[in-house]
């Protein structure tokens, strides 16, 4: 229902209502349940230009929405901007983009996003190995 999520979004901004982070992170999450990363970038891009910060739940599920699209490119993008913007990526976002890039194929990107996560001191759970491992396995 991404679709109404974003017609909604247009009516409250018809009205002259001011969305806020919240409103839009929700917006962004039914782009991505529908695999629309076009959609998501496009918020997020909406969001910066109205003078609002993306939280990292924000840029969570717009990476989520590029990794079920296989968008590696785009989701390490992300994760460019999130430490541009000094967003403090979290397990979800290193899932989320290894993810991307083992649906890419990228295995050797994969593993690299699980070594920066050591570089900076967030351990990887279950999730990221089972990620890293399966990026190896479709190598």
């Amino acid at each position: 229902h991404w679709q109404q999520a974003l017609c909604l979004l247009a009516e409250m901004l018809q009205e002259k209502m001011d969305p806020d982070v919240i409103t839009y992170s929700a917006v962004v999450s039914a782009c991505e349940k529908g695999a629309q990363w076009q959609q998501s970038l496009s918020l997020l891009m909406r969001m910066e230009s109205d003078a609002l910060a993306p939280s990292v739940i924000t840029y969570n599920a717009a990476m989520s929405a590029c990794e079920k699209s296989a968008q590696w490119q785009q989701a390490l993008g992300l994760l460019h901007r999130m430490q541009h913007a000094n967003v403090t990526p979290d397990l979800i976002t290193y899932s989320a983009a290894m993810s991307a890039c083992e649906k890419g194929r990228q295995w050797k990107r994969a593993l690299d996003l699980m070594e920066i996560m050591r570089l900076g001191k967030k351990k990887p759970d279950v999730i990221v190995f089972s990620v890293g491992i399966s990026a190896c396995a479709k190598a």
